[in-house]
């Protein structure tokens, strides 16, 4: 049974910084590119980062240079360093796996994050 959970979410103040984890199962995880997405109230999910299973990087211009994803093969785990954040970050984030070869993919099932002050 494949399992994307993400945890880290919560409350943050503007300007503060959160760290988001993915942990993985069910899945080789390596060979998987990973992608963070978020949704906000009334608008649609959108990609904003983005590894590949080579470790290449690419992200969203709303989160350039404040986000940054990582992952651990090791632990199966796909992160998400969020830092500078604004009222705009606010959402729901969720952790997607994809291996186009096979047209697999997977979601997590998603952790709020706030950013109030």
């Amino acid at each position: 049974q494949v399992r994307l959970v993400e945890s880290g979410g919560g409350l943050a103040q503007p300007r503060g910084s959160l760290r988001l984890s993915c942990a993985t199962s069910g899945i080789r995880f390596s060979i998987y590119a990973m992608g963070w997405y978020r949704q906000a109230p009334g608008k649609q999910r959108e990609l904003i980062a983005h590894i590949t299973n080579g470790g290449g990087t690419s992200y969203a211009d709303s989160v350039k240079g404040r986000f940054t994803i990582s992952r651990d093969n090791a632990k199966n785990t796909l992160y998400l360093q969020m830092n500078s954040l604004t009222p705009e970050d606010t959402a729901v984030y969720y952790c997607h796996a994809e291996r186009q070869i096979s047209a697999e993919q997977y979601w997590g099932q998603g952790t709020q994050v706030t950013v109030s002050s």
